[in-house]
């Protein structure tokens, strides 16, 4: 006569094939598309690390060269931050280099470690120089950012050598290109940036930006042309395509991968041009 064991199989087989279950569905999901592994996670920077440019050549590519643009005169500028390190400056100086742009502020959270040697060192060769923030509008508000960079060296004063603070809004090195913003939400973390720094300085902020990234970040809006400078990333021959509301440029940064410093930029004009938006 068969023997009956009372209940231990049933609940086994149960467990295993919940655990399967569970399995199975762990290796669906770690195999979806966009699903993070360990290199996406290795490949996300360090917070603060970011700089003017960084997306470019991954999102708009490259080509080799230089152009003069649609003006024949042209005064070259660098931009920097703490991926340089300390900048020879005289070097820069005495291969043309006239105005240059040093990295301040990133969100409410980085301040740039070799600011002071960057910023008055190319004070002291003779430059024309500013500061720029990298804006992160995932992190805090436009308004908290714009207080943040001018209270940590995004100030500006009419001394003729100062040029105006620069919104470096583009792709999002530690996550989603427009930070998880709708496009009109978008438009108006820049607003707020661009109208707390005006408060404070008494100066429209230069605003820099790819043409792709603001058509797909803020939909193309033509609302800062009339207000703000532009400077535009491209690396190209020619400055192709404007975001809309600008019908030029002020400044072009047209590679990352110049001489003593990577990031070069023509002003679109000669160099009295560069002191006349230093004064305003």
């Amino acid at each position: 006569m068969p023997v009956h064991r009372s209940g231990t199989t049933a609940p086994r087989r149960r467990h295993l094939l919940a655990a399967g279950t569970f399995l199975a569905a762990l290796t669906l999901l770690l195999t979806l598309p966009g699903a993070a592994s360990a290199a996406d996670t290795a490949a996300v920077p360090e917070r603060g690390t970011a700089r003017m440019g960084q997306g470019v050549i991954a999102h708009d590519g490259q080509a080799g060269g230089s152009s003069t643009g649609t003006k024949a005169v042209q005064t070259e500028g660098v931009d920097v931050s703490g991926h340089q390190g300390n900048v020879a400056w005289s070097t820069l100086w005495n291969s043309g280099v006239r105005w240059a742009y040093v990295k301040a502020t990133e969100g409410t959270y980085y301040k740039n470690t070799y600011f002071t040697q960057q910023y008055n060192g190319s004070y002291n060769v003779g430059m024309i120089r500013g500061t720029y923030h990298f804006a992160t509008p995932d992190t805090t508000s436009g308004a908290a950012q714009a207080n943040y960079f001018v209270d940590n060296g995004g100030g500006w004063s009419r001394d003729g050598r100062t040029l105006p603070g620069v919104l470096d809004i583009e792709w999002n090195p530690y996550g989603a290109q427009c930070y998880g913003k709708t496009q009109a939400g978008m438009v108006a973390w820049i607003r707020d940036f661009v109208n707390t720094y005006k408060a404070r300085t008494g100066r429209d902020p230069v605003i820099y930006t790819a043409t792709s990234w603001w058509k797909d970040c803020t939909g193309n809006n033509g609302g800062f042309g009339a207000t703000n400078p532009l400077w535009v990333a491209r690396y190209n021959t020619t400055v192709g395509e404007l975001p809309a509301g600008w019908s030029y440029y002020t400044m072009w940064q047209y590679t990352s991968s110049g001489p003593t410093v990577g990031d070069h930029n023509h002003f679109n004009g000669a160099l009295d041009r560069v002191v006349a938006l230093a004064n305003g």
